[in-house]
């Protein structure tokens, strides 16, 4: 993992653009909105996919692949985008260095494309792409044709990016490097805090400090859950002469008074003296609470309740989040984007909404060796109470080296009951169990913001039965 130099000057002029790593979800949202801006872009992936195919289509130049020779795919490159996720010897991190060639953080490419804009910035550890998703339904829903850049691709959009036309441009904000204190932020919405990350922040007070600045920085209004009790925390920090808060405490500025679950979720508010529901196609509590969040966002932005709340309920998902992939013989098989205890509990608890008298078959692939040491408890307590069935995988390291001895095994062993748990690193295994244990009515979720979805397909093939 390599720490953003945020002080690295960003060029006046910029007409090309390589980025390493540009497959990701937020990189190829920026590789993107570079394009619509008439950059020459290329770039690396270490693997094919959709999400690359896409950029091509559209005229970058990808490889696939790491390697020093990629840093020739154009001529006289103006800068290099990278994420924190990457790791110091990349070759074309080094062969950039050597050349002089300005290395920028993504955030800081994010900075550039927004320059000049009205910003609402969403950060939180958990309900930040689905939020941004939202808010940016529910401002073309108001008739603002707002540019924005997601984590994941929005339904109703197809796309983590677009190049709109007003003055406001929307954004998921990164807390994991800092790199969200960058932005010239006019609104800052913050879904919930949950300690994490301490590699990079040491501590959790500084942790929460952070989150204080990003807050104050805002120009126009702090929006934050007043249930959380992270964001609770942060908020005693908050010097800001403009909070907005929403959630179900008494003193909530956009007060939720009544939550109904189902496919569907829908909360019923008051806000401003006027009573409104905000009903959006996806279901769990955390996703009704979300659209609450976005609500009190575009209220704070000058939008009435009532029409804010009205063009919210476009919003039908994003990508990796409960994602329908596929069904057979009766087994629908989703995903989801769900890496900390926290986001399990909600993503298997929403499923429980809506399977009715079906299992929940989980695929759970830890990812970090450093959350899966010092989280495998919870997530074995997670999993347990909430799932029928879980499959665990081997640990995605992302940006991590290997830590002896942490593996899957350590999610699993941590189960009271291993009839309950299967720790079975080959994903053929994985599949072929997932698809013996389930049967008509079940459905089979993975879970983890690594490469697990790719498990997909063989999950389907094991099912058999005819495509639904």
């Amino acid at each position: 993992m390599i720490e953003p130099d945020l002080t690295q000057p960003i060029p006046e002029r910029i007409e090309r653009v390589h980025l390493i790593g540009i497959g990701g979800s937020g990189m190829s949202g920026i590789a993107h909105m570079l394009l619509d801006e008439g950059i020459a872009v290329s770039g690396s992936d270490r693997s094919g996919s959709a999400t690359v195919d896409r950029l091509v289509e559209r005229g970058a130049t990808v490889a696939i692949g790491h390697a020093a020779a990629n840093m020739d795919l154009q001529a006289d490159v103006d800068a290099v985008v990278v994420t924190s996720a990457l790791w110091p010897d990349n070759p074309e991190l080094l062969v950039a260095r050597e050349r002089g060639i300005p290395v920028l953080h993504r955030s800081q490419a994010l900075h550039v494309l927004a320059r000049g804009k009205r910003v609402v910035a969403i950060a939180g550890a958990h309900g930040k792409t689905t939020s941004t998703g939202m808010v940016v339904l529910g401002l073309r829903g108001l008739g603002v044709d707002a540019g924005f850049v997601n984590g994941g691709i929005i339904a109703g959009l197809d796309s983590s990016s677009g190049h709109g036309s007003a003055d406001e441009f929307v954004l998921e904000a990164d807390e994991s490097d800092g790199s969200f204190l960058l932005y010239d932020v006019a609104v800052a919405l913050i879904t919930n805090v949950d300690t994490d990350h301490l590699d990079h922040y040491g501590t959790p007070a500084a942790f929460d400090a952070a989150f204080a600045r990003f807050a104050d920085a805002a120009s126009e209004a702090v929006v934050i859950s007043a249930d959380d009790e992270g964001a609770r925390r942060v908020r005693e920090l908050v010097a800001h002469e403009r909070v907005v808060t929403f959630g179900e405490a008494d003193d909530a500025d956009v007060r939720i008074v009544g939550i109904e679950l189902g496919e569907a979720a829908a909360a019923t508010v008051e806000v401003g003296g006027e009573t409104v529901e905000v009903r959006v196609g996806v279901p769990g509590r955390h996703n009704a609470v979300n659209a609450v969040g976005a609500l009190a966002t575009l209220v704070a932005m000058g939008h009435a309740p009532a029409e804010a709340a009205r063009a919210i309920g476009a919003f039908s998902g994003t990508g990796r989040r409960f994602e329908l992939h596929g069904e057979r013989r009766g087994v629908r098989v989703f995903d989801d984007y769900a890496h900390h205890p926290a986001e399990v509990d909600a993503a298997l608890t929403a499923a429980r909404t809506v399977i009715g008298e079906g299992r929940i078959i989980a695929i759970h692939q830890p990812h970090l060796f450093t959350r899966t040491r010092d989280m495998a408890g919870e997530f074995a307590e997670v999993y347990e109470r909430v799932a029928d069935h879980t499959v665990v995988l081997d640990v995605y390291g992302a940006r991590e080296d290997p830590i002896p001895g942490v593996t899957g095994a350590l999610v699993a062993d941590r189960f009271d009951d291993p009839a309950h748990v299967d720790f079975l690193p080959d994903w053929q295994r994985a599949a072929e169990r997932a698809a013996a244990l389930a049967t008509e009515g079940d459905i089979i979720v993975t879970l983890s913001c690594g490469d697990v979805y790719r498990i997909i397909p063989q999950v389907l093939d094991a099912l058999g039965g005819d495509e639904a």
